[in-house]
Formats: C-alpha cells, sequence, structure tokens
C-alpha cells in the first residue's frame, strides 16, 4: 500500500496576494480596453486560483508585429548583452526558485520536488546556451565554385519571430526552456500561456525583465488555442500577420494540426509530441536498481511527462524477481499534496487526466489485466489524487497498451529473448523515449541503436538523456519533428544563409570566348579535377 499524506487546508500559498497577481498579470499582450479574463481551478483543493486576463486573435497579431518591430533591434546587440540577461536571469531564477515552485503546484499540482526538477533543467539550459550558444551561430567557410577565386560562408541569420505553444506539465520548463535559445540566436517570440497554468509564464516573464530582458522582444498571450494559437501561425489571407516558426509541445492530435498550418504558411515547425515509451530490462540487468529507476522514471510528476515510462518488458529469466521489486518500491511512494519535500507523487492536473487515467485502468481489469500496485483513484487525499499503478497481462486489445495514459500507470509484459524485447519496445507509432538495463552496457547500447526513438538511456529510466542540454531531445514517428537542447535546439530559430565573394573574375565566359571554347576548357577542368580527387 502507498503510504499517503494528508493535503494542506488550502493551496493558495500564503505570499500569492492578489496585489502581486495583478502585477504578473500586467505582461499578458492584450488590448487595455478588453475586460475577458479566464480563472483555472488548482489541482489540490479544486478552487479557483486568479482571473487572468485573456487576449484576442487581434492581440496575437499585434503581438507579433510589436515584436517584429523590436526584433530588428534585439538582432543587432552583441552576443555579449543577450547573453549576460540570461545569466542574470539563471542567478535570479536559482534565488527566488521558490516562488515559482510554489506556483507550478499551485497551478499544476506536482509534488514539489518534480517542480525543483523545473528550476534544474532551466537553470542549465539558461548557463548552456548563454556560454555556449555562440559556438552554434558561428560562420562557417566552405569552399567555392572556383577554389581561390570564390570565398564562401554559411551563416545563420534569425527567422524573426517565434511562436511558442506549451502544455500545463512543465508549465516552467517546456515554455522558458525553448524561449531561451531563440532569443540568444536574436529572434523575437510570442508564447502563448496554457490556461492552466498561465501564473508560472507570467512570473517568468517579469523576472527576465527584472534581468534586463527589454519589453517587446518577448510577449505572453493567454487563451484557447482554438483562438490564440491559430493566430500565431496565422492565414494565407494576411501573409506576414503570422510568426515565422512554430514551436509546439503537446499531445500528437493537436500537433498534427499544428503541422498542417505550419505548412499552409510555409513555415517551420518544430513538434515534441506523445509518446508510449518502453523500458526494457534484459536477463542480466541489476534488477534491484532496474525497479528502482523504472518507478523515478514512471511516476515523476505524477506520470504527466511525455517521457515517463509506460510500458515495461521483461526478459522472462527476471522477470519475477523485477516484478516483485517494482511492485515493493511503487509501494514505498509517498502519496499526497504538500508545499515541501515530504512527497513523492502528487495530484494530476485536471479532471480530463484523471479520467483517462482511471478509464485505462478499468477497462484494462475489466479485460483481464491484474493489478500488482495501487490502481484506485484517492478522493480523500485530493480531488485528483490517483495511486501509482502496475498492472500485469495486459493485451494488445487494451487502450492501456498502445495508447498514451500520460498518468502514474505502467503495464508489465514478458518477452522470451532480447530480440523480443526489442519487437515488443518498437510497438506502435509512437517513439519519443526509452530506456534498457542491463550489466552489459556494450550489448545495452547496440540494442538501443534498434529502437525507434529519439532518446534511449542505459540503466536509467529518462533523465539521463533529457539532462544531457548539449544533447538533442525529441521523437520519431508520432512523437514528432525536430529537436530540443543541443545545437539543433538553437539553430533551428535560424535559417542557413550562403554567402558567396566572387573575386577578380565573374563566374562564366570570358567576353571574346565562345561558349563552345567555354563548355571544353570546363569539361577539361572536370577531368583534371577528378584525378586531383579535388571534391
Amino acid at each position: 500500500m502507498t503510504t499517503t499524506v494528508v493535503a494542506p487546508a488550502a493551496a493558495r500559498p500564503d505570499w500569492v496576494i492578489d496585489e502581486r497577481i495583478a502585477g504578473w498579470s500586467r505582461w499578458v499582450f492584450r488590448d487595455p480596453a478588453s475586460t475577458a479574463t479566464s480563472t483555472a481551478v488548482a489541482p489540490y483543493d479544486g478552487q479557483p486560483t486568479a482571473a487572468v486576463p485573456v487576449s484576442s486573435a487581434g492581440d496575437v497579431t499585434d503581438a507579433i508585429a510589436s515584436a517584429r518591430e523590436a526584433q530588428h533591434r534585439w538582432a543587432l546587440l552583441p552576443w555579449s548583452t543577450r547573453a549576460g540577461i540570461v545569466l542574470r536571469f539563471h542567478d535570479l531564477l536559482v534565488e527566488r526558485q521558490d516562488e515559482v515552485i510554489d506556483l507550478i503546484q499551485w497551478e499544476m499540482g506536482k509534488s514539489r520536488f518534480s517542480a525543483w526538477q523545473e528550476i534544474l533543467q532551466v537553470a542549465t539550459i539558461a548557463r548552456h546556451y548563454a556560454r555556449h550558444g555562440r559556438r552554434y551561430l558561428v560562420d562557417h567557410k566552405v569552399r567555392g565554385a572556383m577554389p581561390g577565386l570564390t570565398k564562401v560562408r554559411e551563416v545563420r541569420v534569425p527567422k524573426g519571430v517565434v511562436g511558442m505553444i506549451s502544455p500545463w506539465n512543465y508549465p516552467l520548463y517546456l515554455a522558458v526552456g525553448d524561449v531561451l535559445p531563440a532569443l540568444l540566436a536574436g529572434n523575437g517570440v510570442v508564447s502563448k500561456a496554457d490556461s492552466q497554468t498561465p501564473l508560472t509564464l507570467l512570473w517568468t516573464r517579469a523576472l527576465l525583465a527584472e534581468a534586463g530582458l527589454p519589453r517587446d522582444i518577448w510577449h505572453v498571450v493567454v487563451g484557447p488555442g482554438s483562438v490564440v494559437g491559430d493566430a500565431l501561425i496565422g492565414s494565407v489571407d494576411a501573409p506576414g500577420a503570422g510568426v515565422d516558426h512554430i514551436c509546439f509541445t503537446g499531445s500528437t492530435a493537436t500537433g498534427r494540426s499544428v503541422g498542417r498550418r505550419a505548412g499552409e504558411m510555409l513555415i517551420a515547425a518544430s513538434l515534441e509530441l506523445g509518446g508510449k515509451n518502453p523500458l526494457v530490462v534484459l536477463a542480466d540487468a541489476d534488477v534491484e536498481k532496474a525497479a528502482a529507476g523504472c518507478v523515478a522514471a514512471a511516476f515523476a510528476n505524477t506520470g504527466q511527462m511525455c517521457i515517463h515510462i509506460e510500458r515495461v518488458i521483461v526478459h522472462a529469466d527476471v522477470y519475477d524477481a523485477f516484478r516483485d521489486a517494482l511492485v515493493a518500491a511503487t509501494e514505498a511512494l509517498t502519496l499526497g499534496q504538500t508545499f515541501d519535500y515530504t512527497v513523492d507523487v502528487g495530484s494530476l492536473a485536471s479532471p480530463a487526466q484523471l479520467e483517462a487515467v482511471t478509464s485505462h485502468v478499468a477497462s484494462a481489469v475489466a479485460a483481464g489485466a491484474t493489478v500488482l500496485a495501487g490502481g484506485r483513484a484517492r478522493p480523500d487525499l485530493g480531488p485528483l489524487m490517483h495511486e501509482p499503478t502496475v498492472l500485469e497481462g495486459v493485451t494488445a486489445d487494451m487502450p492501456v497498451c498502445l495508447e498514451e495514459t500520460f498518468g502514474p500507470v505502467i503495464s508489465l509484459y514478458k518477452v522470451a529473448t532480447d530480440l523480443d524485447a526489442i519487437e515488443k519496445a518498437n510497438e506502435g507509432r509512437y517513439g519519443l523515449s526509452a530506456s534498457i538495463w542491463s550489466r552489459d552496457t556494450g550489448t545495452a547500447e547496440a540494442l538501443a541503436q534498434r529502437i525507434r526513438a529519439g532518446s534511449v538511456n542505459v540503466n536509467d529510466g529518462a533523465a539521463a538523456a533529457a539532462g544531457s542540454i548539449e544533447a538533442g531531445m525529441g521523437g520519431m514517428g508520432d512523437s514528432g519533428l525536430g529537436r530540443r537542447h543541443g545545437a539543433e535546439g538553437m539553430r533551428k530559430y535560424t535559417e542557413s544563409q550562403t554567402v558567396a565573394t566572387q573575386r577578380l573574375v565573374p563566374l562564366g565566359p570570358p567576353a571574346g570566348m565562345s561558349l563552345d571554347r567555354f563548355v571544353g576548357l570546363g569539361n577539361a577542368q572536370l577531368k583534371l579535377l577528378r584525378r586531383l580527387r579535388v571534391r
């Protein structure tokens, strides 16, 4: 039985007073004459959080225009100026982290340690790109059409204005972690705050202003995706009114729609979408370590994490031992709602998430699956609480098998060989993250390349790859397009431009030379360069 902790009497932190909320709300870009607002519901107690101003489609268009005007000035600033602002933000974030951790917990319901992990990621991203991002954008010299006479450089220029649509499950990391490299690359940004967690993003926008970021270079808009999200991408009827690149993190279904709209506008789209991530336990694995790693990767953030483990594939030789260790580790977790670090697993974020979790578990049990641990909603602890759950006997006809649950639920599968494990891991259309556990890391690394996933962790559940900020992170198949982190995480916000300078003579036949003569000399040159092994 999972250890439980009584919920706090009230979810709203004492220091979050109306005057502070009003100050953060001033960062919503909208017509000052508008009075429209939206209010989310706090997962911990089911009570309203705070009314936040709502932006219209016209506000979004105006925000893009404002950011576009500011971008021209921003891109001309020295790299050291832009990087200095981001490093000051890093320091302020670390110093004032308890404020935003409180907001994340209030708006989203996760445990405090899961909320702190967002601080860790964003601070690392800020530090890395501010210190090393310039080398991702450095000019690259290449040979020209006529070596010695043609000088060619490939340069990186900002896209212009980048649109960000980020989800509620990581309201700091998945929003700001993408904004920082876009800004450092010289772009303006317009972010759509998720309606469940707008205060977290608005607090962060105010903090970046305190660090020195100009007001108009990054705007935040609030509102439903059908209004605000569509306006970000723009319309073929109004060329130039939308953004130049759209960065979306969310469900695969919505990602397809965003991708289609971006294609119509001929703008680039980076999409991190859903996952049904496998963890593979090979016959030689240390089952105790594998079980602990599985629990950490499956139930962190209450399972509301795009890279969290949902399918656990275990070699028959160690299946029983691993299953027992996994159940014991799951039942040792603390479940509850507190604003301190005493809880391992917090609340789900919304009634929709609770419904998805309970539906998957109930339908699996009704079809013959067995609950080894958890399996129940816990309204005695909070309106959206659900126990970490381990299922056995899941079959392909059950929705929990290959549909994304996005909650604290994992299913166990027994396989006879390593090859069977890889085949099982590659079932379905997702390909975001995976994990392999083995004492033989060489074999595990070789098998990793046979798994269709953007990241594969060896002897770790998910954090090793996600925390390696210099390496790209993204999906294959229905899990998306493009990468965040690393070089591509910054370069995707730029265009590659070729600058070719011709010295002395232009390309083409000199004056007075016939085309036949010029073609003959060209063919002779081709043969000579082939013999000399040039290019």
